[in-house]
């Protein structure tokens, strides 16, 4: 064969392996500058969700300890309750040094009632000394916690017109102020006071501690560090404040359901305890002198005193087996 024909036939076999294999080269490359751009795409979403999850971690690890911080804090108030606390707790403006006096003068009056009915002297001091040290702290403590309970009731109607404030645009203190404005009491006036606080230069964090000092509750304790977490680390208020809202009407779902199923113990309770004054009473009525010896004679004022030290005992311990923390 003629050497020019084979030198044609030569490079048209090249040339037709050239045309073959360079698009497969070159989607090759493409295909390998692909998966290159891909891996380095992966790095780099790699790396910012690293640091994502990182500023995350940092955050929640802030706002752990602002809420331990801010726990610790409260729960240490809650340790000792002097008695201007107490009073002031109770929404009562009464003074410590008027609240002292009257409880004197209640002892002084307890005394005079039980010598005029001929108890023995020792016994007429210990009933003046129960009485004006007992009596006027049981009604405080009462009034404390209708207060209390009261103010829980408002509260989660309170933190929800907040929420609708914030979303609609308004700051945090107009919404406090809305609340302050058209709430009920206590809630209306306890509001006021944590923006006459703030009135007078002090932040949103330090004024709103009031509402625990004036309320000691774990729901109050709640609001207090939701407010304070969010003042401090930011973050979505109207979310924070409206699961807030959800938790409170929850507990007050639970309180209720305890308070109806713990009524059965507690009416067994008082009943219990006020069956031996009726039985008292009605042998009186039926049998006048069947119990005089029992106030005529030493023995039987003894036999008194211990029969209601015990029964107060009994009273208390029934009381406690019947209160239920939510």
């Amino acid at each position: 064969m003629n050497p020019l024909i084979l030198a044609i036939l030569a490079a048209v076999c090249v040339a037709a392996a050239g045309f073959a294999l360079v698009p497969s080269i070159l989607g090759n490359s493409a295909r390998a500058d692909k998966r290159i751009k891909a891996m380095h795409g992966d790095v780099r979403a790699n790396r910012a969700t690293a640091e994502v999850a990182r500023t995350r971690d940092t955050r929640r690890k802030e706002l752990q300890q602002t809420l331990k911080a801010q726990t610790a804090a409260i729960e240490k108030k809650k340790k000792s309750i002097p008695l201007g606390d107490r009073l002031y707790q109770a929404g009562m403006k009464l003074k410590p040094a008027g609240f002292i006096r009257n409880s004197i003068i209640l002892g002084a009056g307890v005394f005079v009632v039980t010598f005029i009915l001929q108890l023995e002297l020792i016994y007429c001091l210990v009933f003046a000394i129960a009485g004006g040290y007992l009596l006027p702290r049981m009604y405080v403590g009462r009034r404390r916690k209708k207060y209390q309970n009261a103010f829980l009731d408002e509260l989660p109607n309170a933190v929800e017109a907040i929420v609708r404030g914030v979303k609609s645009g308004l700051p945090l203190n107009d919404s406090m102020r809305l609340v302050a404005r058209e709430a009920k009491e206590p809630i209306k006036s306890d509001f006021q006071r944590v923006l006459d606080q703030q009135s007078v230069g002090k932040t949103i964090q330090e004024a709103v501690v009031t509402l625990y000092d004036r309320v000691p509750v774990p729901e109050v304790n709640f609001f207090v560090v939701v407010i304070t977490v969010q003042a401090q680390s930011g973050g979505n208020l109207s979310e924070a404040l409206g699961n807030l809202a959800r938790v409170l009407r929850n507990r007050k779902k639970m309180k209720e359901k305890v308070k109806a199923m713990s009524s059965e113990a507690k009416a067994s309770a008082g009943i219990i305890g006020s069956l031996p004054i009726i039985v008292a009473i009605l042998v009186s009525l039926t049998t006048p002198t069947y119990l005089l010896p029992m106030i005529e004679t030493p023995i039987g004022n003894l036999l008194l005193g211990v029969a209601a030290i015990l029964m107060f005992m009994g009273g208390f311990i029934m009381n406690r087996m019947v209160q239920f923390e939510v």
